[in-house]
């Protein structure tokens, strides 16, 4: 269990590091940073999927593809969907939008909540529906403040429970379906590095080591991440989902971004409904690490 806590909490970490390692790579654009990890990233974890065995998820979707070409189009939404998530998160922090992205990030368990419900027909426990109330305070100052989310925030926070009821629904939900939807996105990846600017790589020299690196990072936090899937019980697992927005959030500022004075009622009980949902799944985590010693 302590290996699996600490690649998860490696994984956030790395995570973050990636988020603040952006900021060095200027002048590239967002699209090409996007594209270069996606590159740099595939061939790593087709490499750690064929060394621990997980390649036969891949074959046994091809099959399926093959069997059933209109799949195809099925994949192609989530690899969009996916790609847009992944396109955000080198975007975000080259455009002091790094706030608005780990909002949608601390949004994202209360929204996954309420999907299950309304899609699901999962019940809430009186907890998540006390976290789900304090959500809605923050929820409504944002709409009071500005009559809408951010865009950055609504993609983060509603884009992500559709990708994964689609991956459910068509049951493509293991690392064989990740495969897909990232080999699917390297086309727009390569395109968006051809259309930049070749000259700047020339002109600044380091990035012919911050480029590899980025890849190293990217791959090493989403083998990490698979690997503490696998090692933890999901609600351990699902708790220390938790890490990475409160790291974001501390890039960000450390990128010089602030919360507003008018923005604090947005986030505190935005906050305030996370720790709710912590303090849910750690006495969930008790209970039943006291029936497995009893």
């Amino acid at each position: 269990m302590y290996k699996g806590v600490a690649l998860s909490v490696m994984a956030s970490c790395l995570f973050a590091v990636m988020y603040f390692y952006t900021s060095l790579l200027k002048p590239l654009s967002g699209e090409e940073i996007f594209g270069w990890r996606m590159l740099l990233t595939l061939p790593c974890v087709t490499i750690f999927m064929l060394s621990s065995g997980d390649w036969k998820m891949v074959r046994t979707l091809t099959a399926r593809l093959r069997h059933n070409p209109a799949l195809l189009g099925v994949k192609m939404f989530s690899a969009l969907l996916l790609g847009a998530q992944l396109w955000l998160f080198m975007w975000a922090p080259l455009h002091g939008r790094s706030l608005e992205v780990s909002l949608g990030y601390f949004l994202l368990p209360l929204t996954m909540i309420l999907t299950g419900r309304v899609v699901y027909g999962e019940h809430l426990s009186r907890l998540q529906k006390i976290a789900a109330c304090l959500a809605l305070v923050g929820v409504g100052n944002e709409l009071f403040r500005l009559g809408s989310f951010s865009w950055e925030t609504l993609l983060v926070c509603l884009g992500y429970p559709v990708y994964f009821i689609l991956r459910r629904k068509f049951k493509t939900d293991n690392l064989g379906g990740l495969w897909w939807d990232m080999l699917l996105i390297l086309p727009v990846a390569v395109l968006f590095i051809c259309k930049g600017n070749p000259s700047v790589v020339e002109q600044f020299p380091r990035f012919y080591l911050l480029i590899p690196v980025l890849g190293a990072i990217s791959a090493l936090a989403l083998v990490s991440y698979i690997l503490a899937s696998r090692l933890l019980a999901f609600s351990v697992f699902g708790l220390l989902s938790y890490v990475e927005p409160v790291l974001l959030v501390g890039v960000a500022l450390l990128l010089g971004e602030s919360i507003g004075r008018d923005e604090w009622m947005t986030y505190l009980p935005i906050w305030l409904a996370v720790m709710v949902l912590v303090g849910e799944g750690a006495k969930h985590v008790l209970a039943q690490r006291r029936r497995n010693q009893s």
